[in-house]
């Protein structure tokens, strides 16, 4: 624990990343935890090294101010010459698809921990065209439905809509069905009811205007574009486990995604096309 009551997070710190994403990580946990508010100023860069050196001795001022650029070219932080670092007071949310799984094994906490969750809907329902294609499904498809919206805990606003489809196979007559905030990931509990694992993952982005009920639900403002992602998980067996949909303000939401290069050829299936 360092100084002011602050933990750091062995699992993140302790890892092979460089120094300054670490760190980084570290304040971007405290940022979402609300250790740091929106509007709040960061300790000073002399006094976050202090602390910062208790882990890694060798920490130079330097390292410590790539950290501080990083968050800064994310958009959580601001700096204002001659007075200091703030944390930002409209920062995006972002989303990193590749770590959230790992993540919620660990802390067995809801994905998006950090918002408020209200379900507006759980029961039967039909699979819809657009993300029924994704899945390889037949549109129409009977299955669990949960829908959800998601709100900044601070303000209140809301911040992204998103909907669960779940096999009846797995979730009916469970309690998937009732209308209420599971205890933890939703994908744990899928997990426990079918006694397959979450093994791979393909998600579809999509920008697009908004309908008028999304405007109306996440208070957009009549230009904005939405961000729309349909995400489908499967076992290691190919069995179905879950299809999702989210959508977000387009301003309001980075996707970030870090990832090991290839360093040698590749077959040529699924190739981008940018």
């Amino acid at each position: 624990m360092l100084a002011g009551g602050e933990v750091l997070m062995s699992d993140q710190l302790g890892g092979k990343a460089p120094k300054y994403q670490r760190i980084a990580d570290e304040l971007r946990e405290q940022i979402k935890s609300g250790t740091y508010e929106p509007g709040a100023r960061l300790p000073a860069e002399s006094v976050l090294l202090e602390r910062f050196r208790r882990l890694f001795p060798t920490l130079s001022l330097q390292t410590m101010r790539n950290a501080i650029g990083l968050l800064r070219s994310e958009g959580l932080v601001e700096s204002r010459h001659g007075v200091g670092t703030f944390v930002s007071a409209h920062r995006r949310l972002q989303r990193r698809s590749r770590h959230r799984y790992g993540r919620a094994r660990d802390d067995r906490a809801l994905l998006t921990a950090h918002l408020r969750h209200e379900i507006v809907y759980a029961g039967r329902g039909e699979l819809p065209e657009h993300v029924a294609l994704p899945a390889g499904l037949p549109p129409g498809t009977e299955m669990v439905v949960r829908r959800r919206v998601l709100f900044d805990r601070q303000t209140g606003k809301p911040c992204e809509l998103g909907a669960s489809y779940l096999p009846v196979s797995i979730a009916g007559d469970t309690f998937l069905e009732e209308p209420v905030v599971v205890p933890q990931a939703l994908f744990l509990c899928v997990e426990e009811l079918s006694g397959k694992r979450y093994a791979r993952a393909r998600d579809r982005w999509q920008w697009r205007m908004p309908t008028s009920a999304e405007v109306d639900a996440l208070h957009l403002a009549s230009a904005t574009g939405v961000v729309h992602l349909v995400h489908v998980a499967r076992a290691a067996d190919d069995t179905l486990l879950e299809v999702s949909e989210s959508v977000w303000a387009a301003d309001r939401i980075e996707i970030i995604d870090d990832y090991d290069i290839s360093q040698g050829p590749e077959g040529t299936v699924g190739l981008s096309d940018i």
